[in-house]
């Protein structure tokens, strides 16, 4: 049989998806031309025909079932058109639990829930109610894992709820240990349920079937009576009481269940509620585990909540979340205060500073705390300095501890107890026998170099982690605010730079306040002066300062500090080094003056006394003192470079050379009665060869001559010439010529005045002694020696020799032959001057001449053998042979006689005494 209308054609569905028993309006062409011709209906696989209502041949409107497809299509099945097709799809959407008071749209199955709350020995809540155990058998939870019966049973179910219930999959998962003959007795029962199922619906529907044909008949009669009467519309007519008793029966109704609705209202709010507070529990809890972990000082976690509950509240509009994040917001606001002032507090470690910060930046703390830090310890570390400052200027106005003791005193002691060797190191004695302690400026300096060191380390730090950013992330994430605060740092760049300038040139101004106040102009001082500066440090203090302001500079180069910052402090450094060299010249030249009164007049083999030992002693002490200071370190100049610190150095040391030649001269000139004898003292280990010449030693002013001029040649050919090279080796450029001039002028001078004293006794009596008795050239008797004048001029010339030789035999030769010299000189004059002789006076002339002349032949210089010759030429020749060999025995019975005597004027071959 042929159809005579094409097949039906769905265009259009609306709405295009929902979840089962969703009311959906089909739309399309030839879907039938009536209801008895609709004979099939399907939206995504589910039969849909008995919700179907017919409209038109382009309308349906039907209830969508649970189907097992979540998409498909909708067919349309007609008698005329047959099958049809679609253009469109429908969307099923999963249906979510509708509680028994829940309000629907749709139609409920109820049936089960009456079954489960007919069972009051299950205490299950409503919402979860569920069918009862299908099978009637105890369930046996399996050890079988779920996500295993997941991967064996992909898109299925072991819920038999579920419209992709899996029965292998509910047996596994409830009854894996069940055997197989309680399965199959179950099988028995669930066919017998389902049977008494179906025979209870159909017999309530077979009994109400009359019940139902009767409301039908009262319902066509109603209606037919309204139709004849006409009365519908009158007052009081049958529907208008109808209605009444309509809506008499419905309040009745909610009079009934109003109390159930009231209990169930209430219990919906309060279990919201107790969701809302259990749900957002963590907000509700926030305020009070902030204040909590405030107190226990865990900021990190404080910090971690406020994150989250930013992220989650921050723009929420539900007012109780907007009251609650509120003060949340007040706590934190707090905490930031908190924060920030121990961040501001001094002093702190750099690790709770960085901590603070962090934390800080984590709370996005309004400004910049990091800089806000930097700021405080910058004048924190001022603070510092100034306080160290005016605490030792208290101490020292008060009379504290640490004045140094007299520096003079000091020397001696080195001098006495403990004299330095030559080319050792020099080394300030710390004996506490003397009370001996550091000066407050060489305190203050350590002191003030202990807070630099130790506070601007961690303040360069603390900017070094603020420009690279590591402040306020230790993982060096690059956020958004990071690189914010990155950047606020590079431009504060010359700001820190200022402090820094400001720390360093603090230091320095400090410093030479205590030790250079002259370099400061009067407002820096009234601000970093005030010291008792009558007790200049000396060279070995203000050494020890030096040292300790280098390891501060050390110190800072370490941290990488831009040379351009640290250079004051290099100009600080030279300006102490300048001022250590210039001190300890000067003080050395102090200590020359006071050589003289440690001179013991105690010569030794060479005769030389102590003096020059203990000047080159006190020099070499000095340049071994100015070793450190005078030394170049990185970055630092040799200030002997400076010219005009080396004209001031090399005068200095003139200057000293000149002071203890003058001290030299100042020994010589002495009086007897100036003479401290009770320092004197004697070798021991020699024997006094010399009886009492120790005893009147120190009386002789001639003998301080012999032991002045020995010194000034040992300085001239050793002493000044050691130092020289001393000097040099150190840096110094040296005026030795100058000095030795001076010593020179010095030694011709006390030359010159010994020979003198000597000279002018021996030369005084030789005119005398020649004219004693009335003696006359002219008429005199026959020579038979030499006579008692020339004698004694011989013994005077020894004593005079063993004077010089007890001293120093270096001696002997320049102090004789210029004696000799004088003596020749009067023998030429006094013979020059006799008008003529007698051939008895002129032999007795010649051998006296002769005699003296071969006694002090030794001796003899240029100008002596002149002054002998012209004598000699002053004289008659000797003309006969008789006379030259009554000469000649003479001459020999002369040395014979005087041989001990003449003796002392051959070459010694001993040494002389020690003394």
């Amino acid at each position: 049989m042929s159809r005579a209308r094409q097949p039906p054609l769905v265009t259009g569905i609306s709405p295009n998806e929902g979840a089962p028993w969703t009311k959906v309006t089909i739309r399309g062409e030839n879907l039938g031309t009536g209801h008895n011709d609709l004979i099939g209906l399907s939206i995504c696989g589910h039969n849909c025909l008995l919700t179907a209502e017919w409209m038109s041949a382009s309308k349906i409107v039907c209830r969508v079932g649970p189907a097992k497809d979540d998409k498909g299509e909708i067919i349309v099945t007609t008698k005329s058109g047959g099958r049809g097709t679609s253009t469109v799809s429908f969307k099923l959407l999963k249906p979510e639990r509708i509680g028994i008071l829940d309000q629907s749209a749709v139609w409920v199955d109820e049936l089960n829930y009456y079954d489960m709350r007919t069972d009051r020995n299950k205490g299950i809540s409503p919402l979860s109610l569920r069918p009862a155990n299908p099978l009637g058998i105890e369930i046996d939870k399996g050890k079988v894992p779920l996500k295993d019966l997941e991967n064996m049973f992909p898109g299925m179910s072991g819920d038999f709820t579920s419209e992709n219930f899996s029965a292998t999959w509910y047996l596994m998962e409830n009854h894996s240990s069940t055997s197989f003959e309680q399965l199959r007795v179950t099988v028995g029962n669930l066919k017998k349920q389902a049977s008494k199922k179906n025979e209870g619906s159909l017999a309530y529907v077979k009994g109400g079937l009359s019940t139902f044909f009767e409301a039908q008949d009262a319902l066509a009669a109603i209606h037919q009576k309204l139709e004849s009467d006409g009365t519908e519309k009158v007052e009081g007519s049958m529907t208008q009481r109808l209605e009444n008793v309509l809506n008499r029966a419905s309040e009745t109704a909610d009079t009934l269940f109003q109390e159930v609705l009231g209990r169930k209202d209430k219990a919906d709010s309060t279990r919201n509620a107790l969701n809302v507070l259990q749900r957002f529990k963590f907000l509700f809890n926030l305020p009070l585990n902030i204040e909590r972990n405030i107190q226990k000082g865990d900021y990190d976690v404080v910090i971690n909540d406020y994150e989250k509950a930013k992220s989650l509240f921050g723009n929420t509009e539900v007012p109780v979340f907007k009251k609650v994040y509120s003060e949340v917001e007040t706590r934190i606001e707090a905490l930031r205060k908190l924060l920030l002032d121990k961040l501001l507090e001094t002093p702190s470690t750099l690790h709770d500073q960085k901590r603070y910060i962090r934390y800080l930046s984590d709370l996005h703390a309004p400004g910049d705390p990091a800089w806000k830090c930097i700021v405080a310890q910058h004048k924190w570390i001022l603070q510092l300095m100034q306080n160290c400052k005016e605490d030792f200027i208290t101490e020292q106005k008060v009379g504290g501890v640490g004045l140094e003791m007299d520096r003079s005193s000091a020397l001696n002691r080195i001098s006495l107890s403990a004299p330095v060797k030559r080319g050792g190191s020099f080394q300030t004695p710390k004996d506490d026998s003397w009370h001996y302690k550091s000066p407050q400026q060489v305190r203050f300096v350590e002191k003030l170099s202990d807070v630099v060191i130790s506070q601007l380390p961690n303040f360069w730090k603390l900017w070094i982690s603020y420009v690279n950013g590591s402040l306020f992330s230790e993982t060096g994430e690059k956020s958004g605010q990071v690189e914010k605060l990155k950047k606020n740092a590079r431009q504060r760049q010359n700001d820190f730079k200022g402090m820094i300038e400001e720390v360093t040139r603090r230091l320095v101004q400090l410093v030479r306040g205590a030790l250079l106040p002259s370099s400061l102009t009067e407002l820096q001082l009234r601000q970093c002066g005030g010291w008792d500066t009558k007790t200049p440090l000396g060279g070995a203090w203000l050494t020890q300062v030096i040292h300790t302001v280098r390891l501060s500079h050390e110190a800072l180069s370490a941290l990488e500090i831009p040379n351009d910052l640290l250079q004051v402090i290099q100009d600080l450094l030279q300006d102490l080094r300048v001022h250590c060299l210039l001190t300890t010249l000067q003080h050395t030249e102090e200590d020359v003056k006071r050589l003289a009164e440690k001179e013991d007049w105690v010569v030794d083999n060479e005769g030389i006394a102590s003096l020059p030992a203990q000047f080159e002693q006190c020099m070499v002490q000095m340049l071994q003192s100015l070793k450190e200071p005078m030394e170049c370190k990185p970055g630092e100049i040799n200030i002997f470079n400076l010219d005009v610190i080396q004209d001031k150095a090399c005068e200095r040391c003139v200057s000293i050379m000149k002071v203890f030649i003058k001290c030299l001269e100042q020994l010589s000139t002495k009086t007897d009665g100036d003479i401290d004898t009770s320092h004197l003292s004697v070798d021991l280990a020699s024997p006094d060869l010399f009886g009492s010449i120790q005893e009147d030693f120190s009386s002789k002013p001639e003998q301080r001559l012999l032991i002045i001029l020995s010194n000034c040649q040992y300085l001239e050919r050793h002493t000044f010439l050691s130092l020289a090279e001393h000097l040099e080796k150190n840096g110094f450029t040296t005026a030795e010529k100058v000095s030795i001039e001076a010593l020179r002028q010095l030694d011709e001078y006390l030359f010159e005045t010994y020979v003198e004293k000597k000279s002018d006794p021996i030369v005084g009596s030789l005119e005398p002694g020649i004219y004693a008795g009335y003696f006359d050239w002219k008429d005199c008797l026959p020579p038979t020696g030499a006579r008692s004048y020339l004698k004694e001029a011989l013994v005077s010339i020894i004593s005079v020799h063993a004077e010089v030789f007890t001293v120093s035999k270096e001696l002997v030769p320049r102090v004789l032959s210029k004696i000799i010299e004088a003596v020749a000189e009067e023998m030429s004059r006094l013979m020059q001057c006799v008008s003529s002789f007698s051939k008895n006076g002129a032999l007795q002339a010649r051998l006296e001449i002769c005699a003296l002349l071969d006694a002090i032949e030794p001796y003899l210089t240029s100008e002596s053998r002149t002054s002998f010759k012209q004598a000699l030429e002053a004289l008659p020749q000797l003309q006969s042979g008789t006379d030259k060999k009554l000469l000649e025995e003479l001459l020999n019975k002369f040395k014979s006689s005087m041989k001990l005597q003449l003796n002392c004027f051959k070459p010694a071959s001993f040494q002389p005494v020690k003394r």
